[in-house]
């Protein structure tokens, strides 16, 4: 089985984008994971995208989204006068950080689609044609400058295609007016989280922290982001898992006890429940390309 990770720089550059990438004639065969989010957007091809444990057929006009470290199988087989045309963008979420500030909304939009779990991460557009006029757009924008595009005109492209995933593509329950109310709690949340996802989580300490009651922070956390705050704590800690895997040598034990605590048993369990496979299995297969 061919495997690869494309190993990025986590910098402020930590950006990758092929448009209409053709392959004829050949069989197409990757197993890989990613360190920032990637969006496969297919053209036109035949084969199947397995992403963890379920396998979807190829559809001209079908977008994917994998998180980062999220293992996935591209099988497009070899088939006389078949193409396979599909853009790829891949990059850390972390680089629109610094542009977010006044956009709360796009803020958890972003943040979710890190380290979150997703309801669907697989689409397919009929006559909609709004997403491929965006990338083929960048694209010409890249020719006109006869280079790489300024770290401007990237962040512009990234801010407009994600506004138009998040209001358009993605299923998301924010749409309320009584949202705007709220969306500052749920950022607490969120940070309050990021901060003690390491830790054994205690909803009464988060409740003490935002001075709300428990009830409350859970109906608000599921009502805008559609999963309750124990799946995703479980999401958060199976990312971080998952960059420790790959970038260092700590045995699963140890994985296990720096995410939560946990024995080794239970986390390979908790771990092959959202990845489909086992620690050890996913460690073996995203340094395999390094062997």
């Amino acid at each position: 089985m061919p495997t690869n990770v494309q190993p990025m720089d986590l910098g402020a550059n930590a950006f990758s984008f092929t448009h209409r990438y053709e392959t004829r004639n050949e069989n197409w065969l990757m197993l890989h994971a990613h360190q920032g989010i990637e969006l496969l957007y297919i053209h036109e091809g035949s084969g199947t995208v397995t992403l963890e444990s379920q396998q979807y057929k190829l559809e001209d006009n079908m977008l994917f989204c994998f998180q980062p470290y999220q293992l996935h199988k591209v099988d497009v087989p070899l088939k006389d006068g078949a193409t396979y045309i599909r853009t790829n963008l891949t990059f850390d979420a972390r680089i629109l950080d610094p542009y977010l500030q006044p956009y709360p909304k796009m803020q958890a939009f972003l943040r979710r689609l890190m380290y979150g779990l997703l309801r669907r991460q697989v689409f397919t557009f009929c006559d909609d044609k709004t997403l491929a006029n965006l990338l083929s757009d960048y694209d010409k924008m890249r020719t006109l400058t006869g280079g790489e595009p300024s770290v401007e005109d990237r962040v512009l492209f990234l801010l407009a295609l994600f506004k138009h995933l998040q209001l358009h593509v993605f299923e998301l329950e924010d749409t309320h007016a009584s949202m705007d109310k709220n969306s500052g709690h749920v950022e607490k949340i969120l940070d309050w989280i990021e901060t003690h996802y390491r830790q054994t989580i205690s909803l009464e300490s988060l409740s003490r922290e935002l001075h709300l009651s428990s009830y409350h922070i859970s109906h608000l956390f599921k009502q805008q982001t559609g999963m309750t705050i124990s799946d995703y704590v479980a999401g958060r800690r199976i990312r971080e898992a998952c960059a420790l895997l790959e970038n260092t040598d700590y045995s699963i034990n140890e994985i296990g006890r720096m995410i939560g605590g946990f024995s080794a048993p239970y986390f390979s369990q908790l771990f092959k429940k959202h990845k489909g496979v086992t620690p050890h299995l996913y460690r073996s297969a995203i340094k395999h390309t390094y062997q």
